[in-house]
């Protein structure tokens, strides 16, 4: 079957339409006819090489990027569908959350994963809406529950243009928070139609700004723009402090820090289908930039290794 991976890593040229074993889905797993497949800055790494440790278990080349796939249920393996625990049956609409180094990744024309990273895509939305949600939308839920704030608290969102951060806003608000959130002059108007209640410019002076509108510290911080140290002077003494990968600078005055990895989600059924219910009620907006056919990956990481989109690039899948 038809996929765009890597043969040897480099620039966005690397990326060639190559030929990949169809795989059946075994038990506890289903295949997806993938539809659309979002571009995520991690792809990027693994195309470049930045991977290529983690990637060895998959054996040799190619290697297929891609953590986020929308599409039809094709086969379902022994022990899922009716009369089981799972909802999933052949036909459905779904979205699904890919981790690269345990199979090949979603840039590709069909995909078996486990059924606990597969859920019903969101009522009313295309194929290339529901892809931007699972990678993006996870990482963001995992941040909020690893900061643990309670209804009424007050987190500042850095990156909030960007997809994990405007997911954030989102979450944050439907958990009763209030949120303060960075944004460009030309962003300002997006943050705020996401629900941030007061935005500042990014900047040396971001804690200055932020604690303007919060003498005694945010209660916590979600870093998706890796601003880091620039921003511990604005948290309160013990508060949190979660950064999407690792944590690069040791904050002081108590503040926990937090690595948010979405691979600790990746499986979380629930977690999943509960997002794309907040879709349906309104309560997240999925993001996407633009799409482009498949055989244009080279050209979507072109255009994402550029800056200023806003959203989630796809690929498509469909002829």
């Amino acid at each position: 079957m038809k996929a765009v991976g890597v043969v040897e890593f480099g620039g966005p040229d690397s990326l060639k339409v190559v030929d990949i074993p169809e795989r059946h889905a075994e038990p506890g797993e289903v295949r997806i006819r993938v539809a659309a497949a979002a571009v995520n800055p991690t792809d990027t790494l693994l195309r470049s090489g930045a991977r290529a440790v983690e990637l060895q278990a998959l054996g040799g080349p190619p290697y297929i990027p891609g953590m986020d796939v929308a599409g039809i249920i094709d086969e379902i393996g022994a022990e899922i569908g009716e009369g089981t625990d799972s909802d999933l049956h052949v036909g459905d609409s779904v979205m699904a959350i890919v981790l690269p180094r345990l199979t090949h990744g979603g840039y590709s024309e069909s995909i078996v994963l486990p059924a606990t990273s597969v859920v019903r895509a969101p009522v009313g939305s295309s194929h290339a809406e529901a892809c931007s949600l699972p990678m993006n939308a996870l990482t963001a839920r995992r941040s909020l529950d690893l900061l643990h704030l309670d209804a009424g608290a007050t987190i500042f969102v850095g990156g909030a243009a960007g997809a994990y951060g405007g997911y954030l806003i989102q979450l944050a608000k439907a958990d009763g928070l209030r949120v303060i959130a960075d944004a460009s002059a030309a962003d300002e108007e997006l943050v705020r139609s996401l629900g941030a209640d007061d935005i500042v410019r990014r900047g040396d002076d971001v804690a200055e700004r932020i604690l303007a509108l919060a003498p005694n510290g945010v209660d916590a911080v979600a870093d998706g723009a890796l601003q880091g140290a620039l921003l511990f002077p604005a948290v309160r003494d013990g508060g949190g402090f979660a950064v999407v990968r690792g944590i690069a600078d040791t904050p002081p005055r108590g503040i926990e820090a937090h690595a948010t990895w979405v691979r600790d989600y990746a499986f979380e059924h629930a977690k999943l289908d509960r997002l794309g219910r907040m879709v349906e009620e309104g309560l997240l907006t999925p993001r996407v930039a633009q799409v482009l056919p498949a055989d244009q990956a080279p050209e979507a990481h072109r255009l994402l290794e550029a800056g200023g989109i806003r959203g989630r690039l796809v690929l498509s899948f469909e002829s």
